[in-house]
């Protein structure tokens, strides 16, 4: 998932406490819990909610679109939004098949994940990184480069990846050296904003700090 910055966009200065509580919590923790919900099911619930509500601003475009990304077939969402119509209101199922229309027949911008991935990088991509894809929203690849007790890895993000919020635990030393060798990327630390990371940037990540890093979309 891609850093979302919406409620700072809109209220950091006159709100910023409920921006951050929606940007790093709702979005950042919530919609990365490691649970028995998957993204494109917690899209579907939530577009279900705002239907029902009757909220047809841009929060349901945004969320609809947010479907759409997290896999929800055109098929589904019509499905999903004929049976809402029939326990929330045939005219709330009409104004967001208005929407939902609109958005299905946008061209796709993902990249397709068939399509071998491109490699701009002096590093290896590697394999794609099945072991820990629990960990990550979106599609990484791993090629460990060194050997011995000081692992290397470099990890490639395909455009949108991000890991969880985690956490490199150790009671002395440890801790990440982060560097970016090419594309645009996002590093933000618990309780702090985000900050981007573009080529050459080195970031030291000390042991027990909360944490994240992704690609740009």
């Amino acid at each position: 998932m891609e850093k979302v910055t919406a409620g700072q966009d809109a209220l950091g200065s006159f709100a910023p406490t409920f921006a951050r509580l929606n940007d790093d919590v709702l979005f950042g923790e919530v919609w990365s819990r490691e649970t028995q919900l998957s993204p494109r099911d917690r899209s579907l619930i939530t577009v279900t909610a705002l239907l029902t509500g009757g909220i047809f601003d841009s929060s349901l475009s945004f969320h609809l679109r947010k479907a759409k990304q997290n896999g929800v077939t055109k098929e589904v969402i019509a499905e999903a939004l004929t049976h809402l119509a029939f326990y929330s209101g045939w005219p709330k199922a009409w104004a967001a098949f208005r929407l939902a229309k609109d958005i299905w027949a946008e061209p796709e911008t993902e990249p397709d994940p068939a399509a071998p991935p491109q490699n701009p990088g002096i590093f290896p991509i590697g394999e794609p990184n099945d072991a820990f894809a629990r960990y990550f929203v979106g599609q990484s690849y791993l090629k460990r480069l060194t050997d011995g007790d000081l692992p290397v890895f470099n990890v490639t993000f395909e455009p949108g990846c991000r890991n969880n919020w985690h956490i490199h635990k150790a009671t002395g030393g440890g801790g990440q050296v982060l560097l970016c060798t090419y594309g645009r990327g996002w590093y933000q630390e618990w309780g702090k904003d985000a900050r981007p990371l573009l080529p050459g940037d080195a970031l030291t990540i000390p042991a027990n700090v909360k944490h994240w890093h992704g690609a740009t979309k």
